[in-house]
C-alpha cells in the first residue's frame, strides 16, 4: 500500500518556508513599525535591567524588603540616567567646538595622506564642508534631536506602565496556559530569555566599566583632549558588538594623530588602547560571560547587520539581547526550532544536552522559579 502524502502544513519543506516567509514578513513589520517599536524595545530591556537591579538590593541590602526595593531601583536608575544626561550637556559643546578647532591639523594630515596617495591638490577640511549642503544636514541634525527627544519621552512612557502592569501578567499567564506543565515551559523559557538578557546587560556594563576606566588612564596618560568625554564614549561604544570595540581602539588615536605634532603620542595610545581590548575582551569578557548567551560568533555579526539595518543604532544597541529572545522562543516550536540551532553556538539552544542525574546545572542553566513566578506556575486556573 503506497504511503499516504503528507498534508502540505506537515510537509517539512513546506513548513520551514511558511518560517522563512514568516521571518521576512516579521522583518517587514518591524522595519515599518520600527518609530512605534523601537521605544518599546528600550523601556522592556529598561524594565528588565531595573527588575534585576531591584533583586540586587534585596539581596545585597538586607534592610530593603522586597516593596521597597523596585522604588528604590528606579529612583536610583534615573539618578544615574539624569546625571549622564547632565554630564553629555555640560561636555558635549566644549567636546565639538574642541574638534572644530583641529580643521588647521586635519588639513596637514589630509595633505600628508593625498601626497602618500598621489594627488596633487588635495580638498581641505573648509572645502569639503562647503560642498556639503549645509541646509539638509542642519534639517537633518534637527530631526535628529527632534526624534531623539520624543523617543525619551516614549521610552519613559511605557516603561512607567510596564514597570505598573508587572502584576497583571500573572494572571494573563495563566489564562494564556491553563495547563500547569504548559505555563511550566513558558515560565522556563521566560526565566531563560530574562537570565540571557540580564546576564548580558551585566557583563557589558562592568566589562565597559573596566575599559573605559583603563582608557581614561591612558588617554590622560598621553594628555588626550577631553579624555573623560572618550571615555564615556568608549562605554557607550561597548554595548555595540565588534563595532564598538574598533571605536574605542582606533577613533581616540586618530585625534591623538591630529592633536599632537608627530605619531609617538598616537602609536603609544593606539598600542595602550589595543591592549585593554585584547585582555578584556580575551581574557576577562570570556570568563564573565560563560555560557549564558550560546550565541554562534557569527551570528553575533549577522544580528548586528540586521537589526541595524532594521532599528538603526537602537537595533545596534539591542541586536545581540534581542537575539537571545529570538532563539529561545524558537526553540519552543518544532518548525522554527531549526533556526535556534543554527543561532546557538553549541546546537543546543536549550542547553538541554544530557547530563548525570546528580550533576548539578551549570551557570547557564534557568534558576528555579521563585516569588510570583513560581506562583504562576503552582496555580491553577478558577473552574468555569
Amino acid at each position: 500500500m503506497p504511503a499516504s502524502t503528507p498534508a502540505f502544513g506537515e510537509s517539512p519543506v513546506a513548513r520551514n518556508a511558511i518560517v522563512i516567509l514568516a521571518v521576512i514578513a516579521g522583518g517587514a513589520t518591524l522595519y515599518f513599525l520600527a518609530p512605534i517599536l523601537t521605544p518599546l524595545a528600550l523601556a522592556m530591556f529598561l524594565a528588565v535591567m531595573i527588575d534585576g537591579f531591584a533583586r540586587v538590593l534585596q539581596h545585597r541590602l538586607p534592610h530593603v524588603s522586597k516593596t521597597a526595593a523596585l522604588p528604590l531601583a528606579v529612583t536610583i536608575s534615573l539618578v544615574l540616567f539624569g546625571g549622564t544626561a547632565v554630564f553629555v550637556a555640560m561636555n558635549g559643546a566644549a567636546f565639538i567646538g574642541q574638534l572644530v578647532a583641529y580643521g588647521p591639523k586635519l588639513d596637514a594630515v589630509i595633505a600628508q595622506l593625498a601626497t602618500m596617495a598621489g594627488v596633487k591638490d588635495p580638498p581641505t577640511v573648509v572645502s569639503l564642508i562647503k560642498g556639503l549642503d549645509a541646509s539638509k544636514y542642519l534639517g537633518l541634525a534637527a530631526r535628529a534631536v527632534q526624534d531623539f527627544a520624543s523617543t525619551a519621552l516614549f521610552v519613559l512612557v511605557y516603561l512607567a506602565f510596564i514597570l505598573v502592569s508587572r502584576k497583571g501578567w500573572e494572571r494573563k499567564a495563566i489564562g494564556l496556559f491553563p495547563h500547569r506543565e504548559e505555563r511550566q515551559e513558558a515560565v522556563t523559557a521566560f526565566l531563560r530569555i530574562r537570565g540571557g538578557v540580564e546576564r548580558y546587560l551585566f557583563v557589558q556594563t562592568v566589562t565597559g566599566l573596566m575599559v573605559a576606566i583603563l582608557s581614561f588612564i591612558a588617554m590622560f596618560a598621553v594628555g588626550l583632549h577631553d579624555s573623560l568625554f572618550w571615555a564615556f564614549l568608549i562605554f557607550l561604544a561597548v554595548y555595540i558588538p565588534v563595532a564598538g570595540g574598533v571605536f574605542a581602539g582606533v577613533a581616540p588615536p586618530l585625534f591623538a594623530l591630529v592633536q599632537f605634532d608627530g605619531y609617538g603620542h598616537a602609536v603609544v595610545l593606539f598600542i595602550a588602547l589595543q591592549a585593554v581590548g585584547v585582555i578584556i575582551g580575551n581574557v576577562v569578557y570570556p570568563r564573565m560571560q560563560g555560557r549564558s548567551l550560546n550565541i554562534d560568533p557569527v551570528m553575533v555579526l549577522l544580528s548586528l547587520a540586521f537589526w541595524s539595518a532594521i532599528w538603526g543604532l537602537t537595533g545596534a544597541f539591542l541586536s545581540t539581547p534581542l537575539t537571545v529572545m529570538v532563539m529561545v522562543i524558537l526553540a519552543q516550536f518544532d518548525g522554527s526550532r531549526w533556526i535556534s540551532v543554527i543561532l546557538s553556538a553549541d546546537g543546543d539552544p536549550q542547553q538541554l544536552k544530557n547530563k548525570m542525574p546528580n550533576e548539578p546545572p551549570d551557570e547557564a542553566d534557568p534558576p528555579p522559579a521563585k516569588g510570583p513566578l513560581a506562583k504562576v506556575m503552582r496555580r491553577r486556573p478558577k473552574a468555569a
